[in-house]
């Protein structure tokens, strides 16, 4: 795998990405010698849903609650696009 700081990889980006997508090649890019990104062919990370990331949170986190109240809250209002339809509907004559 290819490593470049920063500023490398700015000032040849265009080539970088045409090696990457058309090469296969990966690209570490580094600041002060830490990896801060990496350049990769389209298709080749596999993206793991949130769902499945375990061990970030713990299960009583408040965060649970919030998200708990916030779907509470959206499944007893209706969507202002159905309000509208509802009045638009009412309004025409039988």
């Amino acid at each position: 795998m290819t490593s470049l700081n920063v500023a490398e990889a700015k000032a040849r980006l265009s080539e970088l990405l045409g090696r990457v997508a058309h090469g296969g090649e990966t690209i570490l890019i580094t600041r002060r010698g830490k990896p801060m990104a990496r350049l990769v062919p389209m298709g080749t990370e596999e993206i793991q849903p949130l769902a499945k990331v375990q061990g970030w949170l713990e299960d009583d986190d408040p965060f649970f609650a919030v998200i708990d109240s916030i779907v509470e809250d959206r499944s007893r209002r209706t969507p202002r696009v159905f309000q509208e339809l509802e009045s638009t509907v009412s309004e025409i004559p039988e």
